[in-house]
């Protein structure tokens, strides 16, 4: 009988987050997945847990997932733990329960602490919706993709970044996004946590007075709906209302629906619309 692939979330500061199913887990598997064995250690160390361990980081990820499998196969139980938080979530343990997928191996997730969701009911931001994009890549077009994209987004926005590139992406996001409502939160359940409300245009000039420390989570509010729909109704102005019509007419929609919606689309009333096609008629 094959193995099984356990993920367990580990504490992202604090030793007392820690499930007594994860410790658990952790004592019974036949085998540890780790990121950093030498940061692990100490985690094992603390909770009496001598389970052998075996690196697994974004480096060797194919072939030591391709290993892990093979030991599985053999019956063996996996557990894969991260430095800090739940695998998969911006590290490379998607690619091993997807190959286990794949091979036909049952996974199955521990939950516990995640840095993004304690950031984001910290940030006093909207909660109902909301977009995690973890570290933004290095490749400088794919980051310029991104951030247009993020432009554009209604959600509320989670990122991670270092402290030495933290004044720059603030910079890359106030130029991208404007200035928009900012959480900014470091050493989370740990001592010295700090949540700071503010704002992108606040804290770049924050960090001009103040050295970043420690790992962030930034919390960014999305686009309002009413900046999106002044937006929406400038793109419509750039087009005279008989083509306006001519788009919803071409999708099927009838005469009146159409001036309705065109109506809407401007922030117009319907009869407005009724005597620009009348008098262009005319």
């Amino acid at each position: 009988m094959a193995g099984k692939l356990y993920l367990c979330a580990t504490p992202i500061g604090n030793l007392g987050d820690i499930t007594p199913r994860v410790v658990e887990t952790l004592q019974m598997v036949d085998l540890i997945a780790a990121e950093d064995t030498r940061n692990s250690i100490k985690l094992l160390n603390h909770f009496d847990i001598h389970t052998p361990m075996t690196s697994y980081h974004e480096y060797n990820k194919i072939e030591k997932a391709i290993a892990l499998i093979e030991q599985m196969n053999a019956g063996k139980n996996v557990a894969l733990i991260t430095d800090a938080g739940t695998p998969a979530i911006s590290d490379p343990g998607e690619v091993l329960v997807r190959m286990c997928q794949e091979a036909g191996i049952v996974a199955t997730s521990l939950p516990g602490a995640a840095a993004c969701i304690t950031a984001l009911t910290l940030s006093g931001l909207s909660t109902r919706r909301f977009c995690f994009e973890g570290f933004l890549p290095a490749d400088k077009k794919e980051k310029k993709d991104i951030l247009e994209d993020l432009k554009k987004e209604s959600r509320t926005i989670i990122l991670y970044e270092a402290p030495h590139h933290l004044a720059r992406t603030l910079e890359e996001l106030y130029e991208t996004l404007g200035d928009r409502k900012l959480t900014l939160c470091r050493e989370l359940t740990k001592r010295f946590e700090e949540v700071r409300p503010t704002t992108l245009c606040e804290a770049r000039v924050l960090l001009e007075s103040e050295e970043p420390r420690g790992e962030y989570v930034l919390v960014v509010e999305g686009k309002s709906l009413s900046e999106f729909q002044r937006e929406q109704e400038q793109s419509w102005q750039e087009i005279p209302i008989e083509e306006h019509m001519q788009q919803y007419e071409a999708q099927g929609i009838d005469h009146k629906d159409a001036m309705r919606r065109v109506a809407r689309d401007r922030g117009i009333s319907k009869r407005e619309v009724y005597q620009y096609l009348l008098e262009l008629e005319k």
